[in-house]
C-alpha cells in the first residue's frame, strides 16, 4: 500500500485526504492542530493524524515524516514548500503542492531530475485547473493548424448568488490571510500588444466589468490582474499572442472598497500595541490620529470621500468604528482585518460557494479566425465540502494518484500543462462532477 502524508489540514483538505483514503492509500495527516487532522481522517482504519507544527520543529523531525511516505502532499502556506520539497529531494520522495512555482522551488529542477523526483506544483484550481483546461484547448487548436492571438483569464471563489448578503460580496472559503495579502501584489501583463506593469498599490485601480452568466443571469463581476500573467504565455506555448491576461473575479464593490482598505495601511504587517484598544482606538491610531472621537469622518477625509459613501458604510459594517474590543493575539493591522473579515464574512451552515474559472481565446487559422470560451461554474455542496474545497484538493489528490500509478514519466518542478498529467487528471474530474462547457464561434 502506497503512503502519502499530507502537510495542513486547512479549508482545502478535507476533499483531497478523503479521496486519498477512498483510492486505497495509507494517508498521513500532519498538522500544528492535531484535532484538525483526526477530523480529517476520522475513523478509516488507513488514516492516521499527526502532530507537527513545521514554524517550530526542524528539519530532523520533518526528514523522519517524509522518509516513511512514497509522497508527501504540501498544503502549508506556500513559503513552507521549498523546505518539504528539500526533505523529498534528501529521500528521493515525490511531492505534490497547489501553490505557485516561485524561485527557490524552480532552482530544485536540476537537483529533481537527477533523483528521479516530481515536484508538482500549481495543481489546484488557480493555478491548476486554469492551466489543465487552457492547455487542452491550446493544444488542440495548435493540432489543426491554428494560432493562440489572445488569451484571457479569470477565476474567483465567491459566494452563490442566494448566500452573497454582504458589503463586500466575500466570504471566505480559503486562507483568509492569504485574499488579504494577494490584494498587495503587483501585476503584469500584455493587452493588445501593449505591456503594462501594476504595482501592488495599484492593483484595484485596474479592474473592468466581466459579465458571466451564472444559473440562467448574467452578473457584472469585477475582474483585476492575478499577479505576472507573461511567463505563463511561454509555458503554455503562446508566445506569439497580443493578449495575456490572467485575473481575478470579486464581485462588485470589491475593488474600490479594498483600495481604500490598503490605503489606510490596514493591510501592513508592521507589529503595533493593541493591547486594550477599541476598533475605533486602532483605526484613529493607524490613521494618525490621537483621539477616536470622530474617526469616520477622518477616516473618510483621509481616503477622499465623503462620509456618505458605500466604501466608508462597508469599513463601518465591518465594525471599524465601534468601541468593540479588538480580537484577541491581534499585533498587526493586517491581523486586525484577518480575524474581523472572517468573523463577519465566513459561509453559515448549509451556504453554497462559487467557483467561477473562464478562459477565452482568440485563434487564428488560415482563412478565418475564431472566438472560444472555456466555462466552469461549480457549487458548494451544501452542508458537505465547498467548491473551493473540491476544485483545489481533487485536482491534487487526482495529481498524487498519476504520480504513484506511474502515470507521469516527466522528473523535475513540473506544473500540469503536459498531456501526461492534464489528459487524465480533466477526465477524472469530469467524473468527480468538475466539468467546463464551450462555445466556439466565427469571427
Amino acid at each position: 500500500m502506497k503512503k502519502v502524508v499530507v502537510f495542513g489540514a486547512g479549508l482545502v483538505a478535507g476533499a483531497h485526504v478523503r479521496y486519498l483514503l477512498e483510492h486505497g492509500y495509507q494517508v498521513t495527516v500532519a498538522s500544528r492542530t492535531v484535532s484538525k487532522a483526526k477530523q480529517l481522517v476520522g475513523d478509516h482504519p488507513n488514516g492516521r493524524p499527526v502532530a507537527f507544527d513545521i514554524e517550530t520543529e526542524g528539519d530532523q523531525r520533518l526528514d523522519e515524516i517524509v522518509r516513511e511516505h512514497d509522497l508527501a502532499v504540501s498544503l502549508l502556506p506556500y513559503t513552507y514548500h521549498y523546505r518539504v520539497a528539500r526533505s523529498c529531494l534528501r529521500h528521493r520522495k515525490h511531492m505534490v503542492t497547489t501553490s505557485y512555482v516561485k524561485d527557490d522551488m524552480r532552482g530544485l529542477d536540476g537537483e529533481a531530475k537527477a533523483a528521479g523526483v516530481a515536484l508538482l506544483n500549481e495543481i489546484g484550481v488557480d493555478p491548476g485547473i486554469d492551466h489543465m483546461t487552457a492547455m487542452k484547448v491550446i493544444h488542440r487548436v495548435k493540432a489543426a493548424g491554428g494560432q493562440i492571438t489572445r488569451f484571457t483569464s479569470y477565476c474567483g471563489g465567491l459566494p452563490a448568488p442566494e448566500a452573497n448578503d454582504n458589503p463586500f460580496g466575500y466570504k471566505f472559503s480559503w486562507s483568509p490571510r492569504g485574499v488579504l495579502m494577494a490584494g498587495r501584489n503587483a501585476a503584469r501583463f500584455r493587452q493588445d500588444g501593449d505591456l503594462t506593469d501594476v504595482p501592488g498599490p495599484d492593483l484595484f485601480l485596474h479592474y473592468s466589468c466581466v459579465p458571466i452568466e451564472v444559473e440562467g443571469k448574467v452578473i457584472p463581476f469585477e475582474g483585476y490582474p492575478n499577479r505576472d500573467s507573461l511567463p505563463y504565455a511561454e509555458t503554455y506555448g503562446i508566445t506569439s499572442t497580443r493578449t495575456m491576461f490572467r485575473g481575478t473575479l470579486r464581485n462588485q464593490g470589491w475593488c474600490p472598497t479594498l483600495k481604500k482598505v490598503a490605503e489606510l495601511g490596514l493591510l501592513g504587517e508592521s507589529e503595533m500595541d493593541l493591547t486594550g484598544l477599541t476598533y475605533a482606538h486602532f483605526v484613529a491610531r493607524v490613521i494618525g490620529k490621537k483621539s477616536p472621537r470622530g474617526v469616520k469622518q477622518a477616516v473618510a477625509r483621509k481616503i477622499g470621500l465623503a462620509p456618505v459613501n458605500f466604501i466608508v458604510a462597508n469599513l463601518e459594517w465591518l465594525g471599524l468604528f465601534s468601541s468593540a474590543p479588538l480580537p484577541a493575539g491581534c499585533k498587526s493591522p493586517l491581523d486586525v482585518m484577518t480575524a474581523t473579515m472572517l468573523a463577519k464574512m465566513s459561509y453559515a451552515p448549509g451556504e453554497r460557494d462559487m467557483l467561477i474559472l473562464q478562459h477565452q481565446f482568440v485563434a487564428e487559422y488560415p482563412g478565418h479566425k475564431e472566438k472560444i470560451s472555456s466555462t466552469m461554474i461549480d457549487f458548494g455542496i451544501p452542508n458537505g465540502d465547498s467548491s473551493m474545497n473540491r476544485t483545489v484538493g481533487l485536482p491534487a489528490a487526482v495529481g498524487v494518484r498519476l504520480i504513484l500509478e506511474g502515470q507521469v514519466n516527466s522528473r523535475g518542478v513540473l506544473v500540469p500543462v503536459l498531456p501526461e498529467i492534464y489528459e487524465p487528471a480533466l477526465v477524472e474530474l469530469e467524473r468527480l462532477g468538475i466539468h467546463f462547457s464551450e462555445k466556439t464561434e466565427k469571427i
